[in-house]
């Protein structure tokens, strides 16, 4: 009698343990049969931010403490080449939401401004509208800067053909830069409150009464913690574009930020800035979703002259680190930005990369997350950086990587050469070369472009001029159908052309 209780016993623990194996690997099957849930995805484009701004990346030629910004790096990938694909705001930000360069379009030389037309064709694949098709829910706070109908004698009327019609589900910010009018909040089509004064920073303009320079970074903050905190017991995955319009003119940090970097006000701009990126940061922490979101940090160009680039140096201080020029230019200084990806469930924390990179590249980056196969129309010059991200890569993903500056002068970067098709900076700041027609740098022997080898190379002088005129001749970059451009486009500008940029 005890030897059957035992031997029903053992039978019974043994039915037990194959019904736990069997629930056990029936979950796993469905585990295995259940996608992974897409991440959320947060791009932050600060605003005229250089990559010598900030601390891990300027080293010890970076003054202003950037704590925030260092421990997203530390907890992700810092790209040593990444570059905007204009050396100014506007173009870039058309390049950022499609996934196409700006020169392919009527903006050929200059941004836009408070009051311009819509930049991006009401047909043409936007980031937002790509992930929208995939169940996000999209959403822009900051700086658009890339057009909007705005009737100048109506404040009162509902805006058209802005960012809620270019893939966004909603919308709060500015239309433009923050010292371009109007200057005042806009909540997707509407003002929050009507630009009826007269008010000026830098520029004079339509303005709301209560309208302040200075509250717009905080109030900007507020809002996307807002947003975060409120999507984050939604089920449903988010895209949020964040275009701050810092540490851009007019530098105005807040009260308790003045002084706090010991440079200039610019300085302690951008440590508000960096605060700012804490926030976000803080906000995925409390909500809980920090593991599975992607968070994309980088800046529209490189630093401007506003800063008062000479009074930063003298105190130690490289806003474009190691590299030549600044915003507006086509050398390096102008268009190389910090880009810094966190993604703590996929991308290895403390890690770096030399890859070629383009803020271009969300657009492809993001349909491949999503599993999406972009249209033909879509993405011509967008290459995913997902690969990268999760260190499945080796070689370059990139072929090249076309620059732009102000005055709508190009530059082509293929491996350690780049080429640019002018005589100085194409930009603002001085300088020129009197011995060649155009200028050739080895970034790999010296980053600060100063050794022109344009005559002693004219072979690959001719193998990056092809280069450049086959993609602008088959109106993309990447594989794929050839499209046509928007306006006829001219690699080097006619003799005597001299077309004044505004700034």
């Amino acid at each position: 009698m005890k030897n059957s209780k035992a031997c029903w016993g053992r039978r019974f623990s043994r039915s037990l343990l194959i019904v736990g194996v069997g629930i056990l690997s029936f979950g796993g099957v469905l585990a295995a049969d259940v996608p992974a849930k897409k991440p959320n995805i947060i791009f932050i484009l600060c605003d005229d931010l250089g990559y010598g701004d900030v601390k891990c990346l300027g080293t010890d030629r970076c003054k202003i403490a950037t704590p925030n910004i260092d421990r997203l790096a530390a907890g992700g990938m810092i790209f040593t080449e990444a570059h905007s694909s204009s050396s100014v705001c506007t173009p870039t930000r058309y390049g950022v939401l499609t996934g196409r360069y700006n020169w392919r379009t009527k903006l050929q030389s200059g941004v836009l401004f408070g009051y311009s037309p819509p930049l991006i064709d009401k047909a043409r694949l936007t980031v937002p509208a790509l992930l929208k098709q995939k169940g996000y829910v999209t959403a822009c706070i900051g700086k658009w800067h890339l057009g909007m109908e705005i009737d100048q004698n109506n404040p009162q009327a509902a805006i058209g053909e802005g960012p809620t019609m270019r893939g966004f589900d909603s919308f709060f910010g500015i239309s433009a830069s923050l010292d371009m009018p109007p200057f005042a909040f806009i909540e997707n089509t509407r003002f929050t409150e009507a630009p009826t004064a007269q008010k000026a920073w830098l520029r004079k303009g339509a303005a709301a009464p209560s309208f302040e320079a200075v509250d717009v970074l905080p109030t900007l903050t507020r809002k996307t913690v807002e947003f975060i905190s409120q999507r984050a017991k939604e089920e449903a995955p988010f895209f949020l574009y964040l275009p701050l319009a810092s540490p851009h003119t007019p530098i105005v940090p807040t009260q308790e930020w003045q002084g706090k970097s010991g440079l200039s006000p610019y300085g302690d701009f951008v440590m508000q800035t960096d605060w700012s990126v804490g926030q976000v940061m803080e906000a995925l922490d409390k909500a809980g979703i920090a593991e599975n979101t992607l968070v994309m940090f980088t800046s529209d160009n490189g630093c401007s002259p506003a800063a008062k680039i000479d009074e930063l140096q003298e105190k130690g201080h490289f806003p474009s680190e190691l590299r030549r020029g600044h915003k507006a230019d086509i050398w390096d200084g102008g268009h190389r930005v910090p880009f810094i990806a966190r993604w703590p469930a996929k991308i290895k924390a403390g890690t770096r990369t030399d890859q070629l990179a383009c803020l271009t590249d969300l657009m492809a980056t993001s349909a491949e997350i999503v599993g999406a196969k972009l249209p033909e129309t879509a993405g011509e010059d967008s290459v995913s950086l997902l690969p990268v991200f999760t260190g499945t890569v080796t070689v370059p993903v990139r072929e090249a990587a076309v620059h732009h500056s102000i005055k709508g002068v190009f530059a082509i970067r293929q491996g350690q050469w780049k080429l640019e098709l002018c005589t100085d900076s194409g930009g603002w700041s001085k300088g020129s070369v009197s011995d060649a027609p155009g200028q050739l740098y080895d970034m790999s022997k010296e980053e600060g472009e100063q050794k022109n080898e344009y005559n002693q190379h004219p072979e690959i002088v001719a193998k990056l001029t092809a280069l450049l005129e086959k993609y602008v001749a088959e109106g993309r970059s990447t594989p794929g159908v050839a499209q046509t451009n928007d306006v006829p486009v001219n690699i080097v500008k006619k003799a005597g052309e001299k077309k004044k940029a505004k700034k």
